[in-house]
């Protein structure tokens, strides 16, 4: 096979490809099963144009089938989450014992110890912070990666960087990038929904597109601004037109359509996504006010989730979301916890801004994980948890961390994974990751692998070069499969 041939992964055609190369070895005899396969392929580009969202065979074995990201928008410290470091208890108040990053993001002090013990727990024994009680009783379903390293110090180039693979470049999501290689399960929602995202620090770069198709782009419901309670999909109702009505304005709007696709002769990506974009948003006027109405779950499910209680009422709901859209074949889910007032930014006044978080987060998350697991989702299902990065061990402000992009921790929970395992590992202080150091683009080919996509095939060609998510890098870390 040529190199030429295992590039790149096309999700239309990658089903005809081991036929392509049968028909191109024999060569002869085979004229009948040639045209077939001809006539079989643009069947399959048409169908494809009919419904680009349908879901695709990956061409590796995946243990997913769908992705949730759980956000922590300002960079939670691992130091003081599910990564401890005696040694940073014993020598605080010291300078840090080796040189600072060539560049930082603001001014550092001396050594500054976590304020929250740490415990071991479950069959694994793996130590979790007292900020995390709930989460802490999942442990044992948690692959911790401690060595997850990015390059950008600022909150806007970092959170490009984890969502986008760059910071730099505009550049499709990796909610995109999943979407463009697997489609959707359901035909009624969209494939990518974000959940109250942060329009700060990249806004709906960190959720849209770029060149791939439209379609891949992820649907926002809401902004980090909002309360939960209140976000719903705009113009989901049309309280003018019956659904008659609008259907045959939908009929006539997609006719006109198609004969200038006819006229133009050729593929035309923004013309074909506005048709299916119309189409979808049809058909979406019946499933998604189901689905963001929890009275439907019962007082149990609300309260597993937090939803009694004012301080966890709002991720809760979020996290309450995400599982009826998962359920429901979204093939991916991203729930974003930011504030205007704290997020996980804590320049100063660590204690105060990290308890508030953790507090609002921990129930939910633990209750979502709860119920995948009741409900057999979490074994199809990828989660994962983490911030844009993490923070520095030494103190900023007297009582704060500054941000710290060259060694933090992120978690994964669900499908293929190992869980109450511990992958890498920083320096002695948490500065640095220092073993099985896990880059970024290492984060989204091991993601990409766990849903049966090869990053270095899953690619799209662009501006006369071929793009991918993890550009020209990127190593599936194979120590964590399960």
């Amino acid at each position: 096979m040529g190199a030429d041939e295992i590039q790149s992964f096309d999700p239309a055609t990658a089903a005809l490809s081991s036929r392509r190369r049968m028909l191109k070895s024999t060569a002869v005899g085979f004229g009948h099963l040639a045209l077939c396969g001809l006539l079989g392929q643009q069947s399959i580009a048409e169908e494809a144009r009919q419904n680009p969202l349908a879901a695709q065979v990956p061409p590796l074995a995946a243990r997913a089938k769908r992705i949730v990201f759980l956000f922590m928008k300002g960079g939670p410290s691992h130091v003081d989450t599910f990564d401890p470091k005696p040694l940073l208890t014993r020598d605080h108040g010291k300078p840090l014992p080796f040189d600072l990053p060539r560049v930082t993001f603001g001014a550092q002090g001396n050594l500054l110890k976590s304020p929250w013990k740490f415990h071991r727990h479950g069959e694994s024994g793996l130590p979790v912070s007292e900020l995390f009680p709930n989460v802490a009783k999942h442990i044992d379903d948690l692959c911790i990666l401690r060595s997850v390293h990015g390059t950008n110090p600022a909150h806007g180039g970092a959170l490009l960087k984890l969502h986008t693979g760059t910071d730099q470049f505009v550049r499709p999501s990796m909610g995109a990038w999943v979407v463009y290689g697997l489609g959707t399960e359901n035909d009624n929602l969209p494939a990518y929904v974000t959940i109250c995202p942060t329009l700060a620090h990249g806004g709906v770069n960190n959720w849209g597109s770029a060149f791939l198709p439209a379609h891949c782009q992820g649907t926002p419901i809401g902004t980090a601004s909002q309360s939960s309670s209140s976000v719903a999909v705009k113009h989901i109702r049309n309280s003018r037109l019956p659904a008659g009505v609008q259907r045959r304005q939908l009929d006539l709007i997609r006719e006109m359509n198609q004969d200038h696709l006819e006229q133009l002769g050729s593929r035309n990506q923004a013309l074909e996504g506005r048709i299916n974009s119309f189409e979808l948003a049809y058909r979406m006027q019946a499933t998604m006010p189901e689905i963001q109405d929890l009275s439907r779950e019962s007082a149990a499910t609300h309260r597993l989730y937090g939803l009694h209680d004012p301080v966890t009422e709002d991720f809760g709901r979020q996290c309450l979301m995400a599982r009826r859209f998962l359920e429901r074949g979204v093939r991916f889910v991203q729930v974003t916890h930011s504030d205007s007032e704290v997020q996980w930014d804590q320049h100063s006044n660590l204690y105060h801004g990290h308890t508030k978080n953790s507090a609002e987060v921990d129930l939910p998350i633990a209750g979502f994980l709860t119920d995948l697991k009741k409900r057999g989702l979490l074994e199809d299902t990828l989660v994962m948890w983490g911030g844009e990065f993490g923070r520095t061990p030494t103190a900023q402000g007297g009582n704060g961390r500054d941000h710290n992009p060259h060694g933090f921790t992120m978690w994964m929970a669900g499908a293929g994974v190992k869980g109450g395992y511990a992958y890498g590992a920083t320096d002695d202080y948490g500065y640095y990751a220092a073993v099985n150091r896990m880059h970024v683009h290492d984060l989204h080919a091991t993601m990409l692998h766990l849903l049966g996509l090869d990053h270095e095939r899953l690619t799209f060609r662009y501006g006369g070069r071929d793009f991918r998510l993890t550009d020209v890098a990127g190593q599936v870390a194979t120590a964590i499969l399960a």
